[in-house]
């Protein structure tokens, strides 16, 4: 739509710039040369109009064939316009000549003034062809730009919907053993892990088009999958999530937190005997949405910095995808509590979610 109304008033601009310049050549002529008015008027007409003509020619010309990138593309539009220059030059000579064929005064002014024409119109001819020649380059490496651009966003796209379809495997087929596990020893809790896996599942489908949820749909949903790792640990397991009002009106991409708190909940319960509590805190911070996850581990257990697995992998990929920043997600450790903070930039359109 842009081009379209740029063409148009390019086109407009260009009309107009001969209606003037069509004007002030006829009073020149009046004036400056002492022609008759009815001369001066139909010597500017003939000469303005076809040089109208011939610069729209070159230009339309252009736009259809321009030769390859050096000295060819400029040599083509100083010889294309040369010719039609030339072609200029003797039709308008011809069409007045043959108006005014009885006034020899005039003829012999003509005939003087070719030279002046030949060169005034060359000029002018070449520089609406050289602009018109860096107008189309132009135009035709923005279309190319915004072809690779579109192309970079499938495929972008296309590897943040494999990335979000990998992580519901890895937590279902986590999700299947526990409840096979409980089948037989506590089968009511197995029903009930059913049913909020079920739950969850469904709550994914809807996410699935989402490209944007609030903080307060994404804990929601992480509170799902929450009750369900609640039903295979036990009392083992609690967590504290605390958030701001000005955070929960944040947005961020979904499924932001599960494979965080997966991690969090895999290396913080596995292997160890104990109750463990797992900390989630969102904030503000310079207009950035944060998501702080702490949670204990055992030095004697474990190494944290192999904690990075396939979850927070996939995270960081996610982040750069969508923002093209490497320095979104932070990990560390002190004592025995390891941290994964993720920084969420508000550059979102709502209207995406729509």
């Amino acid at each position: 739509m842009a081009k379209q109304l740029y063409k148009g008033s390019s086109s407009w601009s260009f009309l107009t710039s001969f209606l003037i310049w069509l004007v002030l050549y006829a009073a020149l002529l009046y004036y400056w040369f002492d022609l008759t008015l009815w001369q001066a008027i139909t010597d500017s007409s003939v000469h303005v109009i076809l040089l109208g003509a011939a610069g729209l020619l070159i230009s339309r010309n252009l736009s259809y064939y321009r030769p390859g990138a050096g000295i060819n593309k400029f040599l083509y539009v100083t010889v294309v316009s040369t010719v039609m220059c030339a072609l200029w030059v003797f039709f308008s000579h011809w069409l007045l000549v043959t108006t005014f064929s009885t006034d020899p005064a005039y003829i012999h002014w003509l005939n003087s003034a070719i030279p002046i024409h030949f060169i005034v119109g060359d000029m002018i001819i070449a520089g609406i062809g050289y602009r018109s020649q860096v107008w189309y380059d132009e135009e035709e490496v923005q279309e190319e730009r915004e072809r690779r651009e579109a192309n970079e966003a499938i495929v972008r796209e296309a590897e943040l919907y494999k990335l979000r379809q990998q992580l519901q495997p890895h937590f279902l087929f986590n999700s299947l053993n526990s409840i096979n596990a409980l089948i037989m020893i506590r089968p009511e809790q197995a029903r009930e892990m059913v049913l909020k896996l079920s739950d969850f599942l469904r709550g994914s489908l809807k996410r699935e088009d989402d490209h944007w949820i609030s903080l307060k749909e994404e804990l929601q949903y992480l509170q799902l999958y929450l009750d369900i790792e609640k039903v295979r640990f036990g009392h083992r397991l609690s967590t504290n999530v605390t958030y701001d009002e000005t955070a929960e009106k944040m947005y961020m991409p979904p499924m932001l937190l599960q494979p965080v708190v997966e991690n969090a909940i895999k290396f913080g319960l596995y292997d160890t005997i104990g109750d463990i509590t797992i900390t989630i805190r969102a904030y503000v911070e310079d207009g950035m949405l944060l998501l702080e996850v702490k949670n204990p581990f055992d030095n004697e257990l474990q190494q944290p910095h192999k904690g990075t697995g396939f979850g927070l992998t996939s995270i960081r990929r996610r982040l750069y995808l969508l923002f093209a920043r490497q320095d979104l997600m932070e990990t560390g450790a002190h004592e025995n509590i390891y941290t994964t903070l993720i920084k969420v930039p508000q550059t979102h359109d709502k209207s995406s979610n729509n």
